[in-house]
């Protein structure tokens, strides 16, 4: 326990004024979280000379009935059972100042099935509190009470599987670059070429919405003349992310129900449209028989820094209950943020049924999902074909692995681009199930399939060095203890 309070016991608890919140009961150390409780854990970092236990009472209280002053309406309701409650309170490891504060919220809080509810209790007003430096939400405790009040994945990693008609590997996926300036013919060429090289989606990127260089019926029509050309060929389904992404909820729809007109297997959204757009995207897609592929586009604004947002495997959650098929969830190997821990909580997070207590993966409590369909991570952002065994070794099968730069970026081509991902995929798969080695031996597997495929060659060569080595930004905190 960090810290101690100074007990006001001179007043009561009704008594007009300014009260600690502490003192209003906003901390209780006694408290026994029931089962139906909404749980979270903050990153505290208070002001100086901020008591840690009253800025953890603080966030308690601020995210749910407290203000800043004893106002006697409290009493016209059973103020004890809505007042959310700080009931533990540990210094962060390593980082002096900061505090873990772990809050109870009553199911009652909040409305059932409602993301944009929640969100506005647990990171409403509080973040701009301020007698506290910083506040980062770093997890929460859905109940099974709450879980179930969301319809979840529209479809989930099974069901995707089951459309597709492809299991026991990865799916491979590319972001059409670049992805703003080209006309709606040349689009739909890179889709094609992508395609029938070997990959099993591609993409829009967050910000391809309708500008004037391409407006979105147009690429609509392009890119599903190309998919359906390499379907043709291949054999194999094929499908590109049509970010149906707009201004107004109505023109989204009418988007999505173009791209469905043309038989997409599958839409995109972006972060930023909102969470009760995504629920009302995701509601459509399951009706629609449509996958969802949810760019986080904006997330690092308020994910990355370890002190102050919230974390992405809250915002997991959220996707998770929300209902999106697929969400980016970091590569570890790439261009982007992704420390390799961190990045196993998230992905855990989004596909396993039952999530365990894990701090060494940033996981603060166990997460019961109860069957609620998985969400399939998107790895993206500057991995190439030289990383496919780290990608394997990290991530496993159900994960789609998106090479842009690394599919179009490809000296012969796009299509040599897309066969040198599937060659590697292949080769590395099949060393996976003969029960190789795959972070040692992988770089050797890797070159042997490169002999017999002169794409994978050229890629391993002109990308093979490749690294994007910088320190993380978002690490655990957590002191090791021997194990028995």
């Amino acid at each position: 326990m960090a810290g101690d309070r100074t007990d006001e016991t001179s007043k009561d608890r009704w008594d007009p004024g300014v009260q600690s919140y502490a003192s209003m009961g906003y901390y209780n150390p006694d408290y026994q979280p029931k089962d139906t409780d909404i749980l979270a854990v903050f990153r505290v970092t208070p002001q100086d000379g901020v008591d840690p236990i009253e800025a953890a009472a603080a966030v308690a209280g601020e995210s749910s009935t407290a203000t800043w002053t004893v106002v006697w309406t409290d009493r016209l309701t059973a103020n004890s059972h809505y007042q959310a409650k700080a009931y533990r309170v540990d210094e962060v490891p390593g980082r002096p100042g900061e505090y873990f504060a772990y809050i109870a919220y009553d199911l009652d809080l909040f409305e059932e099935g409602s993301i944009a509810n929640l969100t506005s209790s647990i990171i409403g007003n509080v973040f701009g509190f301020k007698p506290l430096k910083a506040l980062r939400l770093e997890d929460m405790r859905i109940p099974v009470a709450y879980v179930k009040t969301f319809q979840g994945p529209a479809h989930g990693i099974v069901m995707e599987r089951e459309f597709l008609n492809k299991y026991g590997r990865p799916l491979l996926g590319a972001t059409i670059k670049p992805k703003l300036g080209l006309s709606a013919r040349n689009y739909g060429r890179v889709v094609y070429e992508a395609c029938r090289g070997g990959l099993d989606f591609t993409k829009d990127d967050e910000n391809i919405n309708s500008q004037p260089f391409m407006r979105w019926r147009d690429r609509f029509l392009f890119a599903m003349e190309g998919v359906n050309r390499a379907m043709a060929e291949t054999g194999e389904i094929k499908g590109h992310y049509l970010n149906v992404t707009a201004g107004t909820m109505e023109e989204m729809y009418r988007r999505a129900e173009f791209a469905k007109e043309l038989g997409s297997v599958i839409v995109m959204i972006d972060l930023t449209v909102g969470y009760t757009a995504i629920q009302s995207m995701a509601n459509w897609s399951r009706e629609n028989g449509v996958l969802l592929h949810l760019h986080r586009a904006g997330h690092s604004t308020y994910t990355r820094q370890k002190t102050h947002g919230v974390s992405f495997r809250v915002i997991g959650k959220w996707c998770r209950l929300m209902g999106v098929d697929h969400v980016h969830a970091g590569t570890v190997v790439g261009k982007l943020e992704g420390d390799p821990a961190t990045t196993r909580g998230f992905y855990d997070t989004l596909r396993d049924d039952h999530v365990p207590t894990n701090p060494g993966n940033g996981i603060f409590f166990d997460q019961d999902w109860v069957s609620m369909p998985g969400v399939m991570p998107v790895a993206s952002g500057g991995i190439h074909a030289g990383q496919m065994h780290q990608l394997l070794d990290l991530f496993g099968d159900d994960v789609i692995l998106q090479f842009g730069g690394g599919t179009i970026g490809h000296p012969l081509g796009i299509a040599a681009g897309a066969e040198a991902n599937r060659v590697a995929l292949e080769a590395i798969v099949k060393a996976r199930n003969e029960g190789r080695d795959l972070l040692r031996e992988g770089p050797d597997v890797l070159r042997a399939a490169a002999a017999h495929s002169a794409p994978l060659e050229v890629a391993l060569a002109t990308w093979g060095d490749v690294t994007f080595d910088y320190t993380s930004t978002d690490a655990p905190d957590v002191v090791p203890t021997p194990t028995h």
